[in-house]
């Protein structure tokens, strides 16, 4: 048998047993982080149209109160528990408050293991400027002093006003 008759058949046997037994792809945290918003904005989106209707308390903080529809989401942990069970990870939703960005559901947790609500998007972030400005952010972040890969894209109304944020996140090993 000839050296070209035989990497041929090597060849076609590879490609045989490639097409049996295809190699298995494991998502890693960048399609998580893809998969975990695209399921949080579908979430939402099935409550209905996002808009803020007066103010409630969420933690010490006074913030507009962010809806989806009729379902309010300050201190409603529903929607972002519902993500965190089906993808692990976190989830939140950030209310526009002023020039600030109000945790108002959350399942991230502060050191004292108490939901972080009522916190803040850090101002100086790669989030916060790429949000400021209408767009999404996907990378990694600080979040509460512990390192993150993330998404954030923005909440809009029906006015196309940025009046929220989405946010997923998997803290980083």
């Amino acid at each position: 048998m000839t050296k070209s008759m035989f990497a041929l058949l090597l060849l076609a046997f590879a490609a045989d047993f490639l097409v049996q037994f295809p190699a298995r792809v494991v998502a890693g945290p960048a399609e998580d982080v893809q998969a975990a918003m695209q399921l949080l904005k579908s979430k939402a989106a099935a409550l209905g149209a996002p808009g803020v209707k007066g103010e409630e308390a969420v933690a010490d903080k006074n913030a507009p109160a962010l809806y989806f529809g009729e379902t309010k989401m300050n201190n409603n942990f529903a929607l972002v528990d519902e993500v965190q069970k089906e993808m692990k990870g976190t989830a939140t939703i950030f209310v526009k408050s002023g020039d600030e960005f109000v945790r108002v559901a959350t399942n991230v947790k502060k050191d004292d293991g108490s939901r972080a609500i009522g916190t803040i998007l850090d101002p100086k972030g790669n989030a916060f400027a790429a949000i400021a400005k209408g767009e999404s952010y996907f990378g990694d972040a600080n979040i509460l002093g512990k390192p993150y890969v993330t998404g954030y894209e923005p909440i809009r109304d029906a006015s196309n006003n940025v009046i929220g944020v989405y946010y997923v996140g998997y803290l980083k090993n």
